[in-house]
C-alpha cells in the first residue's frame, strides 16, 4: 500500500481497526460518562428500555446508510445520498447542518475537557482548558490521517477497556466473588419505586440525552471515502455497533444501578469512579478522571475529523468556498480543519459567559442536528430504492431488515424525539436554535442560485 496522495485527494489512511475502533470511540463519548447521571435522575433503573429501544432505532438508521455507503462509497456520505436522491436543496442542508452538528458536539466535548481539568486545577477558569484542548486537536487533525487514526485508535482503546473493567469489577460485586465482598444482587434495580420510578414518562424525557449519547455513529459512513476496503469494512462496523453499544451503554448502566440505588447517582461524583473505589483502588478518582479526559478528547478529535471532512466535501460539490476543497501535503483537509476551529472558539466563549448551562445547551443542539441527519438517511434511503429495479434490489449485498416498515417506524421515532425536546424546557432551546439554521441556510441556498 504505497502512500504518495494524488494531489488534491483524501488519503485512503484508514485501517479496518481505525474503522472499528473510531465508530466505537465516537460513540462513547462524554454522553456515557458525563450525561448518564441526568438521564438516570430522570427516568430510574427505566433508562435501560430507553437504551434498548433508542438503540434498534439507531441500528435501522445505520443499516440504511450502510445499503447505501457500500453500493456506493463517497467522501460526503450522506450528504451526496441526499443530494442525488432527494434533490440538491436537502443535499446542501444536511452537509452544512452535520458540520453545525459536529461543531456544537465539540463545544461540548471541550466544556467537558474544562471541567474534568478542574478536578485537579480547581482554580483555573473551564474556559482556558477548553482552549488547549481545541488547540491540541486541532494541531493532530492537520498533521495526517495516518496520525488521526492513530491517536484515535488508543484514545478509544483506553475508553472501552476502562468500561469493560468496570462492567467486570461491578459483575464480581453483584455476584459476590472475592475476598470479602458482600453479594450485592440485583434488587437495587426494583426496591427504590419500581423499575419505572418516574413512570413512562421518565423514561421518555430522558429520550433526548439518550440519543445524544448515540450521536457520532454515522460517523462511519462519512470514512467511508478513506476506507480501504469499503464493503468488507462498513458491514462489519455496521453490524457490531449495535451490540456493542448493547454492550457498553445498557451493561455498564445495569451494574451501576445494581450497586447503588439510582436516586444517589450522580450525587455523589462519577458512579464509575464509586465502582472502582468500592474495591479498594484509592486512586480511582484521578485515573478515571484521566479516562474520561481522553473520552472528551478523542470525541471532540472525531469530531474536527467530522467537520473538516464535510466542510471539504461541500467545498468539492461547489456548496462552499473553494478554498476549504484543498488538502495538505499529508492529504488533511487542512483549510477546513482551521475554519472549524475558528468557529469552535465560540465555544470557548460560551465556556467564559456562562459555563454552567453551555453543556445542555449544545448537547440540545446537537441532538436536534442528529435526528435532522438520520431523517435525511432514512429518506434517501426510501427513495434511494425507488430508483433500482427489481434484478437491482435483489443484488444488494447488504440490505435493510423488514423494509420499509422499519424504515418507517424509525422516521417515527425521529419525529418523536423532535417532539420531546420541545416539550422538556431544558432542551427547547435546540428547537428554535436548529429550525433557525435550517432556514438560514436554505435562505443562503437560494440567494446563492440567484
Amino acid at each position: 500500500m504505497s502512500h504518495n496522495v494524488q494531489k488534491g485527494d483524501l488519503q485512503r489512511g484508514l485501517e479496518n481497526r481505525h474503522i472499528t475502533l473510531m465508530s466505537l470511540g465516537a460513540a462513547i463519548g462524554v454522553g456515557l460518562f458525563l450525561g448518564s447521571a441526568s438521564t438516570i435522575q430522570t427516568a430510574g433503573p427505566g433508562i435501560l428500555t430507553a437504551y434498548v429501544l433508542s438503540g434498534i432505532v439507531i441500528f435501522i438508521i445505520m443499516r440504511a446508510l450502510g445499503e447505501m455507503a457500500i453500493e456506493k462509497p463517497v467522501a460526503g456520505s450522506f450528504t451526496r445520498y441526499a443530494h442525488d436522491y432527494i434533490g440538491p436543496l436537502a443535499g446542501f442542508l444536511t452537509g452544512w447542518n452535520y458540520w453545525f452538528l459536529w461543531v456544537a458536539t465539540c463545544m461540548a466535548e471541550i466544556t467537558a475537557v474544562g471541567i474534568y481539568m478542574g478536578y485537579w486545577f480547581p482554580g483555573v477558569p473551564q474556559w482556558v482548558w477548553a482552549l488547549a484542548g481545541l488547540l491540541l486537536m486541532v494541531m493532530i487533525n492537520i498533521l495526517s490521517v495516518k496520525a488521526f487514526g492513530e491517536l484515535e485508535f488508543w484514545f478509544a482503546l483506553i475508553k472501552v477497556v476502562t468500561i469493560l473493567a468496570m462492567i467486570a469489577v461491578g459483575a464480581c460485586l453483584i455476584a459476590g466473588i472475592g475476598s470479602g465482598v458482600k453479594a450485592a444482587g440485583i434488587s437495587n434495580l426494583w426496591e427504590h419505586g419500581g423499575f419505572f420510578p418516574n413512570g413512562w414518562n421518565g423514561v421518555l424525557l430522558s429520550v433526548p440525552m439518550v440519543v445524544f449519547a448515540y450521536l457520532g455513529i454515522e460517523m462511519i459512513g462519512v470514512t467511508a471515502g478513506e476506507v480501504k476496503n469499503p464493503e468488507r469494512t462498513l458491514a462489519r462496523a455496521i453490524d457490531t455497533v449495535f451490540w456493542r453499544i448493547l454492550l457498553f451503554y445498557v451493561a455498564s448502566l445495569f451494574v451501576i444501578m445494581s450497586l447503588y440505588p439510582w436516586e444517589e447517582i450522580g450525587t455523589k461524583g462519577s458512579p464509575f469512579v464509586l465502582t472502582f473505589e468500592k474495591i479498594g483502588i484509592k486512586s480511582a478518582a484521578g485515573i478515571l478522571n484521566f479516562v474520561v479526559l481522553t473520552a472528551a478528547l478523542s470525541s471532540c478529535n472525531s469530531g474536527i475529523f467530522s467537520s473538516a471532512r464535510m466542510l471539504y466535501s461541500l467545498a468539492q460539490q461547489g456548496e462552499a468556498p473553494q478554498r476549504l476543497g484543498k488538502v495538505t501535503k499529508s492529504g488533511a483537509p487542512g483549510a477546513a480543519v482551521l475554519v472549524t476551529a475558528a468557529v469552535l472558539l465560540i465555544g470557548v466563549g460560551l465556556n467564559y459567559v456562562v459555563p454552567a448551562k453551555v453543556f445542555t445547551w449544545v448537547t440540545s443542539i446537537a441532538t436536534f442536528g442528529a435526528v435532522w441527519t438520520w431523517g435525511i438517511i432514512l429518506v434517501s434511503q426510501l427513495r434511494y430504492r425507488k430508483t433500482l429495479k427489481l434484478e437491482a434490489i435483489q443484488r444488494i449485498k447488504y440490505k435493510v431488515p423488514i423494509f420499509p416498515y422499519t424504515s418507517y417506524i424509525a422516521l417515527a421515532s425521529l419525529v418523536l424525539i423532535t417532539g420531546l425536546m420541545l416539550y422538556n424546557p431544558d432542551t427547547r432551546i435546540a428547537c428554535v436554535v436548529g429550525p433557525l439554521w435550517l432556514i438560514l441556510l436554505a435562505a443562503i441556498y437560494y440567494w446563492r442560485r440567484k
